[in-house]
């Protein structure tokens, strides 16, 4: 088989093994299913013009496109300015009723405070809180030593833990 055609073909089979992978991380990254969508296909773009840089090992190629992905909402970050253009998150009590409407206020508070972390931390914190993978998982990912992960992650709970509590004014 010709080198240009296997390249296209592991092309392809990168995207099957990964692109629901990766596009559930851009849509918890982007929270906008159609910028998820985006970032999906300018991470698939880059590989199709940097096959050459995409590592043979299946599990660091994977760590080749998650890192692809973050630098690509990193970017989008940047220019969009979304972090100086959001605004504090509201604050919210953890004990705030059972209803569903708190909860969906909840959820979007969490949501907003997440889009306030810088990129890289963000995208540890939803990988290892909301994804479950392990320290040592994301390290590998994202090519990093796992102290580094640690200190992201520590470092974006405490950002959130300010941004999400504070005393609730009972009038």
């Amino acid at each position: 088989m010709p080198r240009e055609s296997r390249s296209t073909e592991r092309l392809g089979e990168l995207f099957d093994a990964h692109h629901a992978r990766l596009y559930a991380l851009a849509m918890r990254m982007s929270r906008d299913p159609e910028e998820a969508r985006d970032l999906l296909q300018d991470t698939f773009l880059r590989a199709a013009r940097r096959r050459s840089s995409i590592p043979a090992a299946e599990r660091a190629a994977e760590a080749w496109l998650v890192q692809v992905l973050v630098n690509l909402c990193r970017d989008r970050w940047r220019r969009l300015k979304v972090r100086r253009d959001a605004g504090p998150a509201p604050r919210w009590s953890l004990e705030q009723p059972d209803d569903p409407e708190a909860l969906e206020d909840a959820r979007a508070s969490v949501r907003r405070a997440l889009a306030m972390l810088k990129p890289k931390t963000r995208a540890i914190v939803i990988m290892h809180e909301i994804e479950g993978r392990s320290r040592a998982d994301i390290a590998a990912l994202l090519g990093m030593r796992e102290v580094t992960v640690r200190w992201h992650l520590s470092t974006g709970r405490s950002r959130l833990r300010g941004m999400l509590t504070s005393p609730v004014n009972e009038s």
